[in-house]
């Protein structure tokens, strides 16, 4: 007989008798609301910078500007440090968390799977990270319960054509369907790739929207947005069955355009999405290019690694708030 907590649960809710015999054989007490057998998944998705470009250690003179702005030079900066500085060792080595993991397929090269760490970008090797790595830490620091991140993102695309979802009409865009069918592959192997949480029952917990640059560069995206992203967290909602799913919109803070920025914060402020969602502003997180290391790459926060840093730090803390709600 399976003894997990999750089978007694369900066990309780077929048949209050068996309960009884089932709690005085199990080690985990359900009445106490033990969670340790779950595992908290949050998926991720958007465009180029939830893919990730932040510069971690490349320095360049030429290709990125003798190498500010990167993480390693900004981690000297004392304030930043006392902020960030958990990202490395004694020995100045980069940290690998323990009780947090990714999951993501770039569109080019190879699946990314382990623990939560730099790395984890379009990218090969471990000279870039994205907003998952603020994002991870904040949720790792929240739950006693190990944590996964899914990214689904790629970059340059719309949310009017490419994540187009269902219920907003006309053709269903193939990135919703591959953010779908991608957060539906990890979860399936899981405990292929992470043995370590063989057993854990994973619990999606949060959806985590970095996206919008490339509607402002097709007709009609902008006037759209609201809409659109109403209709994809509804629809997200739905597919995955999980009805009260919180949600969090991260400001295209980059793009200097308040149309834009008023379209992301609107769904928040619906009355359906209001207490489960939240807005995290990033437009105080642009660096200057001039202190980065991709002086001609504003779309991507000139590489800067404080940008990332910061607004993947604010999107995190705007979860857990979704969580205590």
């Amino acid at each position: 007989m399976d003894r997990s907590p999750v089978t007694c649960y369900n066990w309780f809710m077929i048949k209050h008798l068996l309960l009884s015999a089932c709690i005085l054989s199990c080690n985990v007490s359900l009445a106490s609301g033990d969670d340790s057998r779950r595992l908290k998944v949050f998926l991720l998705a958007g465009q180029s910078n939830m893919e990730g470009q932040a510069v971690v250690d490349l320095d360049h003179p030429e290709h990125y500007n003798g190498g500010r702005g990167i993480l390693a030079t900004v981690l000297e900066d004392p304030e930043v440090a006392a902020e960030f500085g958990h990202w490395r060792d004694g020995d100045g080595a980069w940290i690998k968390r323990d009780d947090a993991f990714v999951c993501y397929q770039p569109e080019r090269g190879p699946l990314k799977t382990g623990p939560l760490s730099i790395g984890y970008a379009g990218y090969e090797g471990r000279h870039h990270f994205g907003p998952e790595l603020e994002i991870g830490w904040q949720l790792a620091e929240h739950f006693d319960e190990p944590v996964l991140l899914i990214k689904t993102c790629w970059g340059g695309k719309s949310l009017m054509k490419d994540f187009r979802p269902p219920s907003s009409g006309g053709e269903v865009g193939p990135y919703y369907t591959r953010m779908i069918e991608e957060y539906r592959a990890a979860i399936a192997s899981i405990e292929a790739h992470f043995p370590q949480l063989a057993g854990l029952e994973p619990e999606l917990a949060g959806f985590i929207w970095f996206q919008g640059w490339n509607d402002m560069f097709t007709d009609g995206a902008i006037e759209a947005y609201a809409k659109n992203l109403a209709n994809l967290v509804r629809d997200l909602r739905k597919e995955l069955e999980a009805p009260d799913l919180p949600f969090v919109i991260g400001q295209t803070g980059n793009a200097d355009n308040p149309e834009l920025w008023a379209a992301q914060e609107a769904p928040t402020l619906r009355p359906e999405f209001k207490s489960r969602s939240r807005y995290v502003s990033t437009r105080a997180f642009l660096r200057k290019p001039e202190d980065s290391p991709n002086k001609g790459h504003g779309h991507h926060w000139f590489g800067n690694a404080e940008s990332y840093l910061r607004a993947g730090k604010g999107m995190g803390v705007a979860m857990v708030e979704l969580q205590a709600d």
